[in-house]
């Protein structure tokens, strides 16, 4: 064969692999961007994730379970029915995105050029929310028992803060992990007394933030805050479960400023229905409550709250002409991603506008999380007990805090 043939059969033969070597996707170039954008903020040192998602030689070993959980859009976690509302907190993949990773792991999950990594995302170690101005902590460790059941707990820690102070953003930090199901932080003004700290009385006052399994700090819109006056305190509800093992937990709270002119105070909300009794066995018992909007106001964020029989929740706006929308659509509910969902721009609801919201539980044998179908469940705390509660938060349209006092606040989250 002359040096020509030799010549064309090579490249020929080169083709197909210089084709495959463009078009098969690598961790590098193709796969990190996307892990950086939607995964880093829990795939990292510190947080609740279980292990660290930022380099091919942490991602390689789950490569095929990444591929799995991501193709059933089980990660990243977003439960919100993409049919209804854009939320600027979305973390789902695109459809692009989940075949990128598909084809990669299909590949065998090459590394690719380590130079076309794109630079790693930056945090500040330990919080979400970026370096606090200020961090509060409960004073005391506190003991949680190895087993049994432990009503929720309230906790009341000065601020010491000397002048009122606009809250942008605050994230709870549990000190352990494996005892703490949930947190609320609300706010006791100076003046303000609570007689036992119990649920009603605690229900009544501002909120600041919560944390629930794969709740997300609170951030707020720029211009949007929360008021803590001077000479506040911060009331802790903490809701442990014990697991076995003895345990002191010292959970904290981190707190960022305003940096920017405050024009709006965020404003929390709830429409329970604490009547709800859920029959033995039954597979779809449904609940509905209701809340009308006495101002024009701007919906900031949604969070639909249920226990382990939660199937889903959906909130429907019916406006003063008589137009409903869906506003938000959770399909399938899991009591372990308890989500904040922000809307794009938020929603404006004109006075009178009603926010409808429905939700349904199984308490059948079929729901495997169920801890007995065979007794009638009713609204309570504990996880093996029910609520029903569509949290959101909003501010008011009329109101300019840059030139008005700011009316009162309410309570809620």
């Amino acid at each position: 064969m002359s040096n020509y043939r030799v010549g064309l059969y090579t490249l020929a033969m080169a083709i197909p692999l210089l084709a495959a070597s463009k078009t098969e996707p690598n961790f590098s170039r193709d796969v990190a961007p996307i892990f950086y954008k939607s995964c880093a903020e829990c795939h990292r040192n510190g947080e609740a994730a279980p292990m660290q998602l930022l380099s091919y030689q942490e991602v390689r070993p789950w490569a095929k379970a990444i591929r799995e959980r991501v193709v059933t859009r089980a990660m990243p976690p977003w439960l919100a029915d993409p049919k209804h509302g854009q939320f600027v907190n979305d973390r789902s993949l695109s459809q692009k995105e989940i075949d990128t990773i598909a084809a990669w792991v299909d590949a065998g999950a090459p590394e690719g050029n380590p130079r076309e990594l794109p630079p790693l995302p930056k945090f500040t170690e330990g919080w979400v929310i970026g370096e606090p101005d200020v961090v509060i902590k409960l004073e005391q460790p506190v003991p949680v028992a190895a087993t049994g059941v432990i009503p929720y707990q309230y906790f009341v820690v000065p601020t010491h803060f000397t002048e009122d102070k606009w809250v942008q953003s605050a994230e709870i930090r549990p000190g352990n992990r494996a005892v703490v199901h949930h947190v609320i932080v609300s706010i006791l003004e100076p003046g303000k007394e609570l007689s036992g700290f119990g649920a009603g009385a605690f229900g009544r006052l501002p909120g600041l933030v919560g944390f629930a399994p794969g709740e997300q700090p609170k951030i707020l819109p720029t211009g949007v805050a929360k008021m803590v006056k001077a000479g506040s305190k911060l009331v802790f509800q903490m809701h442990y479960t014990p697991n076995g093992k003895e345990a002191t937990d010292q959970t904290h709270v981190g707190i960022r400023f305003a940096r920017d002119p405050v024009r709006k105070y965020s404003r929390g909300g709830m429409i329970p229905n604490i009547g709800i009794r859920i029959p033995p066995g039954d597979p779809n018992y449904e609940a509905k409550a209701s809340w009308t909007a006495s101002d024009d106001v701007r919906l900031i964020s949604f969070m639909p709250h249920m226990h382990i029989r939660g199937k889903d929740f959906k909130y429907t706006a019916v406006y003063p002409d008589g137009r409903s929308e869906v506003l938000l659509n959770v399909p399938r509910y899991d009591f372990n991603w308890q989500l904040i969902y922000r809307p794009k721009d938020g929603i404006l609801l004109p006075k009178g506008t009603r926010i409808d919201v429905v939700a349904h539980y199984d308490n059948s044998p079929n729901n495997k999380f169920n801890p007995d179908p065979t007794k009638e469940v009713r609204w309570g705390p504990q996880t093996w007990e029910e609520m029903m509660i569509g949290w959101f938060e909003y501010t008011r349209e009329d109101e300019d805090l840059t030139k008005t006092e700011p009316r009162p606040s309410g309570s809620g989250l």
